[in-house]
């Protein structure tokens, strides 16, 4: 029986989810949604990023952003959520971190705010339904931006 070891793929790339020293970089993704939470999960990881943790809504996101502080690469967050949107949670967290890399998400039509959180600090956005090639082209793209 022959194993993959012996088809060495044409393809073979390296992980995006993994730093140039082969470490995995680490996300926090927020999220109220279990689905999309999961969906971002199973997409990152496929890829060998390490997440570090999930939060439901943006008072959530703001500890556990502290609670991780310095060893979170990047955060994957939700406009719309209760107790602590999204953009609120953002202006804390970019308060408490001026150089914190944040994606937001949001769902079409939310333009605006959108915008709102890219003027604060925000690194790029992301448009739901997620799109498997979005999600890695952007996350990617914030995290090798010195």
């Amino acid at each position: 029986m022959k194993a993959s070891s012996d088809f060495p793929s044409i393809n073979a790339k390296e992980a995006d989810g993994l730093k140039p020293e082969g470490t995995p970089y680490k996300i926090l993704i927020v999220d109220d949604s279990i689905f999309v939470k999961k969906q971002l999960s199973q997409i990152l990881q496929s890829e060998q990023f390490d997440i570090i943790e999930t939060a439901g809504d943006g008072e959530e996101a703001v500890e556990k952003y502290k609670e991780f502080y310095p060893n979170v690469d990047l955060v994957t967050m939700d406009i719309t959520m209760p107790k602590m949107d999204g953009i609120t949670a953002l202006e804390k967290i970019m308060e408490f971190d001026k150089n914190a890399k944040v994606i937001m998400i949001s769902a079409l039509g939310k333009q605006e705010l959108v915008k709102k959180s890219l003027l604060l600090g925000a690194k790029n956005y992301i448009v739901k339904p997620l799109d498997r090639k979005k999600v890695l082209e952007r996350i990617v793209m914030v995290l090798k931006r010195t």
